[in-house]
């Protein structure tokens, strides 16, 4: 996804990684790193509730979700954002209908965007290992959820 936004300082190439599989959840969750500006991928911003947050999720994080008093397995989600730690995920959206991660591919080059408005991303290509990296982690965080679910029914 590219993103070219007035409001961003540089356009973005964003890897969007899903896994459409039944999730164990009572309604839409939304974390978003950093959100400062409203994005192209997201509907993060029609989100009305926020959601309050433990110390074990990133500092930059924000929660919401589509549905005022409902209990997500926020344990469970918090022990499997270890891939957030490395600054390039954007997004964690997890719904009934599957688990999704949206992560930084490439920001534009600084001089050919500054120049000419050109968003050129240079060599950023899809690294298999990366792609793999992130169906696994979003996989495990969906089996986990249902696990935890299926424990607690």
């Amino acid at each position: 996804i590219v993103d070219t936004l007035a409001t961003r300082k540089l356009p973005a190439r964003w890897l969007s990684i899903s896994v459409t599989e039944p999730v164990a959840v009572p309604g839409t969750f939304d974390m978003m790193m950093r959100p400062g500006s409203p994005t192209t991928f997201s509907n993060f911003d029609h989100l009305d509730h926020t959601l309050p947050k433990s110390s074990a999720f990133p500092a930059e994080a924000v929660l919401r979700t589509d549905r005022r008093g409902v209990h997500f397995p926020l344990e469970t989600i918090a022990g499997h954002l270890g891939i957030f730690s490395e600054g390039r995920a954007k997004e964690l959206l997890i719904t009934p209908k599957g688990v999704r991660i949206v992560w930084l591919l490439a920001e534009a080059e600084r001089a050919r965007y500054g120049v000419f408005r050109q968003a050129e991303f240079g060599d950023a290509t899809l690294d298999r290992a990366l792609i793999e990296r992130l169906l696994m982690s979003v996989s495990a965080l969906r089996d986990a959820i249902n696990k935890s679910e299926r424990q607690a029914a």
